[in-house]
């Protein structure tokens, strides 16, 4: 049992179960919308250790012995490229952080699970009551931090958030049962039937034209033994199930002209063959819908793209990320991509993948984007819904085209292929696809960057010297990050905080280190050309920098 002043760093768990559920973007007492700011937080992979103990070896999982050379000393905030979890000091100070220097900057908050220690110490095994008791003690404080000020958030089941890890029987069961308590203050009521059946649900953090789909991505995971892995011959496999769940919200969101965030924990690249084939096939049919794809889990910064072959009839039945050499393997992909005059890009979409605030094996971050807010006038009052806004043209239709799919009925007909949803796929009508989507052209909802933050000195800091997240990057032209001479400053709208930039960048001073990639919004054709520029052997510091970020000094 955990001993009850462990837990008193939290507020009690047991009162998140009794929250109301989140107004999307009111106030608390609902007389006045909030003022949209154009950005949001993504915050992932928490994992705090309620065992951890400053001063432990870091060979023991930070729990216990005190080893003679001091380098191999947990820290008392945390233990920088090692395999120990956070200290409740480090979560309760990023928790603590966010409210003082961002509740009042961000919409809405993306969090993409695992709240509870790894399994890394047989002498202190997990148990189930500890990882409820993490998951609502850190839930209970994202309510009060976030949604009691009219924040949405928006979290997902992390691999590590149940037991044993990784393995998620098709639900209702006991684990939906227990987190639609955690979580009911997050999910809207609408879904509260599919959450309970398997964990996923959808927010509207823009009442009428943004939402964020949270998925549930244990039941694609190939790592869990306890599901099918969506294999076309079992229609009722709990991944097959949640796609198909998926693709009937992304065809309700697309009627209603809105835009839509995918999220979830664990990232495509490590999904069973067939769920990653059926993954692929709903983000570029929706393409015009989805405006990006936010995860966690591999704790390293990332972004790789997927694309319209990896669901054609090959000898490959999967495309995926190696394991091994995770920075190696995606530069060689990117090497691979085509010129620009050659890329159609409506086969593409791209998946970003935020480092964790664990130290486990890096340093603890956060990121915050920014998107397009400028038709919105900062304000939700216009009695007008906002979709009308976000109307793509009178002329839609006429903007519409269609994508081309090769006849692999050849293929198909093989036994390998012949039950395959590769094949099944070929013959469904063709994708819609629109060019001045917010995912390909800036407008209304285009995300436009993001900024990164870290704690760099970690392992010096200590009860007299607290740590302090710092801007590590952004992806961010340094050109739009303060007004122009002569800018009206009253209508000039920081992208991110004044308040949260170093002093150099309020000053003027735009240090190249911060400005790595200079891209001018985060589209899809700008994710490609980053890439192209990545997979060119030439652009050396460029790759260092993206291997830097990447393991932040680590290896």
């Amino acid at each position: 049992m955990l001993a009850a002043s462990l837990f008193c760093l939290f507020n009690l768990f047991a009162q998140s179960y009794s929250t109301p559920v989140q107004n999307v973007l009111t106030a608390r007492s609902q007389t006045k919308p909030r003022k949209l700011h154009g950005r949001f937080l993504q915050i992932t992979d928490l994992h705090p250790d309620p065992f951890y103990l400053p001063g432990t070896s870091t060979s023991k999982a930070c729990h216990r012995k005190i080893p003679k050379e001091e380098k191999k000393r947990a820290g008392y905030y945390g233990t920088p490229y090692s395999a120990c979890d956070a200290p409740l000091t480090l979560t309760n100070y990023t928790l603590d952080f966010l409210a003082e220097h961002w509740t009042e900057e961000i919409d809405f908050v993306i969090w993409t699970g695992d709240n509870a220690r790894h399994e890394n110490d047989r002498k202190i095994p997990r148990t189930t009551n500890e990882i409820y008791e993490l998951n609502g003690s850190i839930a209970n404080r994202m309510n009060e931090i976030f949604t009691m000020k009219g924040i949405p958030v928006v979290p997902s089941l992390g691999n590590n958030d149940i037991y044993p890890h990784n393995i998620l029987a098709p639900g209702p069961n006991s684990i939906t049962n227990e987190f639609y308590k955690i979580w009911q203050a997050f999910i809207p009521f609408p879904y509260q039937q599919a959450f309970q059946r398997g964990a996923y649900f959808a927010v509207e953090v823009v009442p009428n034209a943004l939402a964020v789909i949270s998925l549930n991505t244990l039941y694609f995971y190939d790592a869990n033994d306890a599901v099918g892995g969506c294999s076309h011959t079992e229609p009722n496999d709990p991944g097959n199930l949640q796609f198909t769940w998926l693709e009937d919200q992304l065809k309700s969101y697309r009627e209603r002209e809105m835009q839509v965030w995918i999220t979830g924990h664990v990232p495509p690249s490590n999904y069973f063959p067939e769920c990653y084939v059926r993954y692929v096939q709903l983000a570029l049919e929706f393409q015009d819908t989805i405006v990006g794809h936010l995860y966690g889990h591999r704790n390293a910064d990332h972004f790789f793209l997927i694309e319209a072959k990896d669901i054609e009839v090959t000898n490959d039945i999967h495309h995926g990320l190696k394991h091994d050499n995770l920075c190696d393997s995606l530069l060689d992909d990117f090497a691979q991509l085509p010129k620009s005059g050659r890329t159609d890009l409506d086969d593409y979409a791209v998946i970003n993948v935020s480092p964790p605030v664990v130290p486990n094996p890096y340093l603890p971050t956060f990121r915050v984007f920014t998107y397009n807010i400028t038709d919105v006038k900062d304000a939700l009052a216009d009695s007008s819904p906002i979709r009308q806004m976000n109307s793509l043209d009178s002329s839609r239709s006429e903007l519409l085209h269609r994508r081309k799919h090769r006849d692999n009925s050849s293929q198909c007909k093989e036994g390998l292929y012949r039950s395959s949803w590769k094949c099944q796929l070929q013959f469904e009508p063709p994708i819609s696809i629109n060019a001045d989507a917010p995912s390909r052209t800036s407008r209304l909802w285009t995300p436009l960057g993001y900024a990164q933050y870290f704690i760099p000195d970690l392992k010096d800091n200590d009860k007299s010297h607290p740590p302090r997240f710092e801007l590590e990057y952004t992806t961010l032209p340094a050109s739009v990050l303060l007004p122009e001479e002569g800018q009206n400053l009253t209508e000039f709208r920081y992208p991110i905080p004044l308040r949260n930039l170093p002093n150099s960048l309020r000053e003027g001073k735009m240090k190249k280190k911060y400005f790595p990639y200079e891209m001018k919004d985060l589209t899809i054709g700008s994710w490609l050309d980053l890439a192209r520029r990545l997979g060119d052997v030439k652009e050396k510091k460029l790759r260092g920098k993206f291997r830097q970020y990447m393991y932040l000094g680590g290896t």
